[in-house]
């Protein structure tokens, strides 16, 4: 019997084993938040309509801002990591010439929809509002299907986010600046089970 040493996966393997997972299974996306590995399933067809919708608001913001989907980003002050938001709201040529895993400067906001699957409450609402916090981005977006509710989080400290608004589907909640608008909820109640 041999023994298997404790390995601690690094970021350029992570990166590696991720680009070769979606090659083998496209209903795949690979996270590495917190030195932990994690894998999300391919958003449904009601996560995809709050994507669209949250962008056409988006344009709000003025022109030269835009909201990607699924863009990589290498997260963590302390710990490396890597995270694909389900939108990441930029100045549009943010992520020009940097690859599938890019730099978090210049992020106005990102956004979490939640899935329907069983790592959703450890992902979307502790893990990664603490990773984000911690990499100094201004605004995470948490749509939360399960509950029904909007979380904004805003004003990290390097940390955490110091402040935390929870609206029910129905409000209207502010995104803070850098974001600077105003998001009416009320038709999140058409794309929730």
């Amino acid at each position: 019997m041999s023994v298997v040493e404790d390995r601690v996966l690094t970021q350029d393997v992570f990166e590696d084993l991720a680009r070769h997972a979606i090659r083998a299974e496209e209903a795949l996306r690979m996270e590495f938040v917190n030195g932990k590995l994690g894998v999300k399933a391919v958003p449904d067809g009601d996560h995809g309509r709050i994507i669209v919708w949250l962008t056409q608001i988006c344009m709000q913001t003025g022109p030269g801002m835009w909201l990607f989907g699924e863009q990589g980003l290498r997260i963590g002050s302390y710990r490396k990591g890597n995270a694909r938001p389900d939108a990441v709201l930029a100045p549009i040529d943010t992520f020009a010439g940097q690859g599938e895993w890019a730099s978090p400067d210049d992020i106005r906001m990102v956004v979490e929809v939640t899935s329907y699957d069983e790592d959703t409450d450890r992902r979307d609402r502790v893990e990664k509002p603490r990773a984000y916090a911690e990499t100094g981005i201004p605004v995470y977006l948490l749509i939360d299907r399960d509950s029904c509710e909007v979380k904004v989080h805003s004003q990290p400290d390097g940390v955490r986010y110091e402040q935390v608004v929870t609206v029910p589907y129905g409000k209207t909640v502010t995104l803070p600046d850098p974001v600077g608008i105003e998001l009416d909820t009320e038709p999140l109640k058409n794309w929730t089970r």
